[in-house]
């Protein structure tokens, strides 16, 4: 796959779809490669004519890693937030809302349409803020506006979040803990069997499996803090997905995204975890796809 500089670092993406069709730029979320958007989703997707842009944000898959900064202490950095202060992270997701920028602009799109999913959400929002005129318009999937006061994760996804595999240097122990932590936030209108998630995820593993990169992505969303005031400003046309059974990203975080946004619409999908499921595919696309129809 190619990449880019973009933002001074290398970026690495994939082009589908028709050159001529209008670009749509999709944002993964925490630690997940650009392999992470399923290629049924694009199919959907660039069979209704878009230019589709999936990449590896930065610490994740082939784009460049800030080994340098090494792995960052979670649970400290968590701590010092909830007493109101602000951790000294490697990145903030400001930063790599300007890697997104800086590769529209490498690639000449133009104004794009922007889908992001959970951490890729928040980067999306951070885009369309910093970066409006590389905006057509945003979709922000199982995401949320940082208010501080919103309903934090369930105990048990945020244990999959800092919980890891029994023995880190084992493929099938990686996979094995993968698996029991997608059955924990996953779709449970739409839960894939134990095999498919696997499959799913070993795609990944085998790619370029980098989890201390993931430390570093979760510093930048705790670092973050509440995007309120930054989304009130957003005047593009926006979209916001969420599902009321999402236990990591708790629908309160799409309500509140949505509320902000002048204008925004919001999508509750009913049996919608935190994944992009099989069954859940074709239900995305269609909502994506007729959002960006009517909105032109």
């Amino acid at each position: 796959m190619p990449s880019v500089a973009s933002n001074g670092i290398r970026i690495e993406y994939e082009d589908l779809g028709p050159p001529s069709g209008d670009p749509l730029v999709l944002i993964m979320g925490l630690g997940q490669q650009l392999t992470a958007w399923p290629v049924t989703f694009c199919q959907m997707l660039t069979e209704a004519g878009f230019r589709v842009i999936r990449f590896d944000n930065r610490d994740t898959g082939f784009s460049t890693r800030f080994d340098e900064a090494g792995p960052q202490d979670v649970n400290a950095l968590m701590m010092l937030a909830a007493e109101g202060k602000t951790p000294a992270v490697p990145y903030l997701l400001e930063d790599m809302a300007d890697d997104a920028a800086g590769l529209i602009e490498a690639l000449e799109l133009g104004p794009s349409h922007i889908v992001g999913v959970s951490m890729g959400g928040m980067i999306t929002q951070e885009l369309a803020y910093r970066h409006p005129e590389k905006v057509r318009t945003l979709t922000s999937i199982m995401s949320t506006s940082g208010n501080p006061d919103l309903p934090p994760a369930k105990p048990e996804a945020l244990g999959v979040l800092m919980s890891g595999p029994e023995d880190p240097s084992s493929r099938d122990s990686i996979l094995d803990n993968l698996v029991e932590g997608r059955k924990i936030i996953g779709s449970p209108g739409f839960m894939d069997p134990d095999w498919v998630i696997r499959a799913n995820a070993a795609i990944g593993v085998d790619r370029a499996n980098y989890p201390v990169g993931v430390t570093r992505h979760l510093a930048a969303v705790i670092a973050g803090g509440s995007r309120v005031e930054k989304l009130k400003e957003i005047g593009k046309p926006a979209h916001v997905i969420h599902g009321p059974q999402d236990p990591l990203v708790v629908v309160e975080g799409g309500k509140d995204t949505a509320a902000h946004i002048p204008g925004a619409k919001l999508t509750l999908i009913e049996g919608m975890g935190h994944d992009l499921a099989n069954g859940l595919q074709p239900i995305l696309a269609d909502h994506i796809i007729s959002f960006l129809k009517d909105t032109g």
